[in-house]
């Protein structure tokens, strides 16, 4: 076969293994008449093509838990010695991280609270974490996705207000390995594992915002981020949808990140700017007083027409909330459902957006940050590079998997 001829041949082929891995993380515990289904592969077809996945230790197949009478089947799997990748998120009071393998489901969850916020100190911690795991996994560790509240750009946090951080170099975390270094923005990663795995699958637009220090989010169409010119659309919490008068800590004026997290709910009750935002708003959130029910109240309402202002500009299908926007908004259902109705145009109030809860809670940036790690670990490219790892086993065959 002609060199040209070969190597689209390889490319074409690399090129249905990653829609087969992708749609192992969309449907872990799938079965193999599944995927032939949904790929639209001939049952001979993906009969071959799981098997060259087995034989490169990507794919596994395991018994399927009995279901009465009828054929055994099997179920689809990480392969135990397959590729992995590490998740880390970065928070304001601690970090976590995370292994996950082919089907995205992190595991080996552990981390620490920050005993300092200095940024060497914090991400000295980090790289201790993941030269760990590169003892335990060795060359299985494929890529290593951090997710961070702030801006990042080419591989450096620019600012975050919630960590107090400025122009920090995340490369230091891999430096020295050949590893892939994926740096995110947390809220950002949140919502692509909210469209990809969460509460906004299916929807091809969906807005996910989260409240921690301030609010943030992101805009994906089909699962995919709008992450703008330098990486940093989805930066919802500084909108001027606030009071003027007040000075947020990134620099601009009337921000809307100081109307929706515990630093309202203390400027409401009259009580001092809280050094943990995010703790504090859990304290005023079990409170049932009457002065905390009405600064719940007050928040909930700029929370709700902040999420109307934002429905008319992005038009979703789908609005998701996370981190502790759901239990504000529980918190005052009524005036977050009046305030969000009157912040729409009269041209999506017929039939607004549902607002639902996010399905993956605190583990949003976790899961999105390994989704995204492994989206480069299953491309084209990786996967021939991880062939070459394993020797070519199963990389050749006949060219029924070209066409496929």
């Amino acid at each position: 076969m002609p060199g040209p001829i070969r190597r689209r041949a390889e490319q074409a082929r690399w090129h249905t293994a990653s829609q087969v891995l992708a749609w192992l993380r969309e449907n872990p515990g799938g079965t193999r008449a599944a995927l032939a289904r949904d790929l639209q592969l001939a049952s001979g077809l993906a009969t071959e093509l799981t098997g060259r996945l087995r034989a490169l230790s990507l794919l596994a197949e395991t018994p399927a838990p009995p279901q009465g009478r009828g054929r055994p089947t099997t179920i689809l799997g990480p392969h135990p010695q397959g590729p992995v990748v590490l998740a880390v998120d970065v928070r304001m009071a601690d970090w976590r991280y995370a292994v996950a393998g082919l089907d995205g489901r992190p595991y080996d969850v552990t981390g620490a609270r920050h005993a300092t916020r200095d940024p060497a100190a914090v991400l000295g911690c980090v790289r201790r974490a993941l030269e760990a795991a590169r003892a335990r996994y060795g060359d299985r560790l494929r890529a290593v996705a951090v997710a961070v509240a702030g801006t990042i750009h080419d591989g450096r946090l620019a600012q975050s207000a919630t960590l107090g951080w400025r122009d920090v170099d995340l490369t230091v975390l891999t430096a020295g390995t050949t590893l892939p270094l994926l740096p995110g923005n947390d809220a950002i990663l949140a919502g692509v594992a909210e469209a990809r795995t969460g509460a906004a699958v299916g929807a091809g637009a969906a807005l996910h915002l989260m409240v921690e220090v301030g609010i943030g989010g992101a805009f994906t169409v089909y699962g995919r981020p709008a992450t703008g010119a330098h990486g940093a659309a989805g930066e919802y919490g500084h909108q001027p949808y606030g009071d003027r008068a007040l000075l947020c800590p990134c620099g601009a004026r009337g921000c809307w990140d100081l109307d929706v997290d515990g630093r309202a709910l203390a400027r409401h009750l009259g009580e001092p700017a809280p050094s943990d935002p995010r703790g504090y708003a859990r304290q005023v959130l079990d409170r049932g007083d009457p002065a905390a029910r009405r600064a719940l109240e007050t928040v909930a309402a700029a929370l709700g027409a902040g999420i109307g202002a934002l429905v008319n500009v992005h038009d979703p299908d789908t609005v998701t909330l996370g981190g502790l926007a759901a239990p504000l908004r529980a918190a005052a259902p009524g005036t977050f459902a009046r305030a969000y109705d009157q912040g729409l145009m009269a041209f999506h109030r017929g039939q607004p957006p549902p607002v639902v809860d996010a399905a993956h809670g605190d583990d949003g940036a976790l899961r999105g940050a390994a989704i995204v790690a492994l989206d480069h670990v299953t491309s084209e490219a990786a996967l021939a590079q991880w062939s070459a790892r394993s020797g070519g086993r199963g990389a050749r065959g006949s060219g029924a998997v070209v066409d496929a």
